[in-house]
Formats: structure tokens, sequence, C-alpha cells
């Protein structure tokens, strides 16, 4: 089997990952050889689009990000470097020319910052644009989940999440796929709560599926965990197209899954495309 594209991939330029300036430099640059090693055929480096920042726990940043933090507790991302990108996505062309490169962003809570974005950015310009909800409001502010899970009872922090995703697809004409839609399952205290059954919350996932196919976007099936459960409700939910990302920010684990992954979305009636970029569509 052909692999498809990496299509959620960060470098040196997603302002987690410490930045140009930090030990991160030049990790575009090995992840391309990566990818060329591993025989993957196409890699989107979606860097970080993010705004206004939010409510964090201290503990719950890296040490090379606390300086970000303010005064007031609220991580404040730094803008992405969109002339610095693009110069180390041309470079990285150049280098590799066996290897499919191609621009993209992953744009955070974009019902929210299309205003801002447009003045930094013209969104149209680049390959993908991936959009991502990571925070949900808390009072006046905003929170990760990893956050809120120590301030709402668990079922809140999925629930509420999930009531959001219909309000960031009808918020914004300007991303093409919805990113991990499990990211609140990521932080899930299995110790606590024991493991995670989607069952609980199925009528919800099904729900904010169902918003998400009927604007015609993408759903990702993010590999840092599958779940066979994702593109069948999808599929069932009248989903027509998915793309894959492993959601890579250092490297090793570009394509994680990416073979698995595509075996079970063929399972569920997708197909790829002409392009190893292309969406899978059914």
């Amino acid at each position: 089997m052909t692999l498809p594209a990496d299509a959620h991939v960060h470098s040196e330029w997603s302002w987690d990952t410490g930045g140009p300036g930090s030990d991160a430099a030049g990790t575009m640059r090995r992840t391309c050889r990566r990818a060329v090693r591993i025989g993957l055929p196409a890699v989107i480096f979606t860097e970080h689009l993010d705004f206004d920042g939010w409510m964090i726990d201290r503990e719950d940043v890296a040490e090379q990000q606390q300086s970000l933090i303010t005064d007031s507790g609220r991580l404040e991302p730094p803008p992405l470097d969109v002339d610095g990108y693009r110069e180390s996505i041309d470079r990285c062309r150049h280098e590799f020319g066996e290897l499919r490169i191609l621009t993209g962003v992953e744009y955070g809570q974009p019902h929210l910052f299309d205003d801002q974005a447009a003045v930094l950015v013209d969104l149209a310009s680049f390959d993908r644009v991936n959009g991502s909800l990571h925070t949900c409001l808390i009072g006046d502010d905003r929170a990760e989940p990893f956050t809120l899970y120590r301030r709402w009872p668990a079922e809140k922090v999925i629930t509420e999440y999930l009531a959001e995703v219909p309000r960031m697809v009808a918020g914004s004409d300007n991303f093409a796929c919805f990113t991990h839609i499990d990211y609140p399952v990521r932080y899930w205290t299995a110790e606590v709560e024991g493991p995670f059954d989607p069952r609980r919350f199925e009528e919800e996932f099904r729900s904010a599926m169902r918003a998400i196919a009927e604007s015609g976007r993408a759903l990702e099936l993010n590999t840092q965990r599958l779940w066979s459960w994702i593109p069948q409700w999808w599929a069932e939910e009248g989903g027509r197209a998915i793309s894959f990302g492993s959601d890579d920010h250092e490297t090793l684990t570009l394509a994680r899954g990416l073979p698995e992954a595509a075996v079970m979305a063929e399972h569920y009636g997708f197909r790829p495309g002409r392009r190893p970029e292309d969406f899978w569509t059914r």
C-alpha cells in the first residue's frame, strides 16, 4: 500500500516546539530526511497559527515555553513567522526534490480569530489549512482540556468541547479539515475515571461529526491514537473525506500509525485520491 501524505506535521516554526532559535532548529530538514528514508511520499508542515492566548497551569507547560506565560497565568503564543517558514520550505524543497513538501497551518479556534488571521497571512496561499479546537470557554477566559480537567468534571470537559465544534464549523470558512476531534480524550484520567468509553459520549461525537460533514469539510484521522469508531461514525454521519496526520513535533513520530489508519479508512469505504496529499473520499 502506498502511504498517504502525513498532513499534520510541525517543525521549528511552531511555537510549541521551542521555536527556530531553540534546540528545535532544523526540525523541518530532519523531518524531510526521515520522510525520504521511510518512503513517505508527501508531508504537509502545518505550523501552529494561534492568537490571544489562554489560561493555563504552569505545570502543564514545558520548560522551553515557560517564558510564554504571563504574570496573570495566561500562555501567550508568539505569531507565526510566515516569511521564515516559507524560506525554510523553499530550502527543503530544493534539497529533497524527491519528496512532495506542502505548506500549511494548524489554525487554532478559527471561529474566533478570522479577523486577526487575515492581518497576518493570506490563508488561501497555503496548500492545507487544518482547523483545530484546542480550548473551551471557562468564565471570561479559555483553557485547554488538561487545565479544564482540574476545574470541571471529566464529563463536562468532553461535552463542552464537542458542543463547540458546530460553533467553530459555522463560525469560519477558512479551514478545510477538522483535526483531532478526540483532542480532550488525550488527557482523560483513566486512573480516576476508568478507561475512556466513547459510547458514553456517542451522540455528542456524532452531532459534532454531522456538523463537520454538512459543511463539506474533511475529518482528520489523527494517528496519535487510532480509534475505529471515529471513521465508522464519521461515515455513518455522512462524512465524505478523510485526512491523515501524525501531529508530529519532533521528527521521530512522523507517519506513525499511517499504514494502520489507511487500512481502517479503506475498511469504511474511503479511497485515495490521485495525489498522496489528496483527501481520501467515499
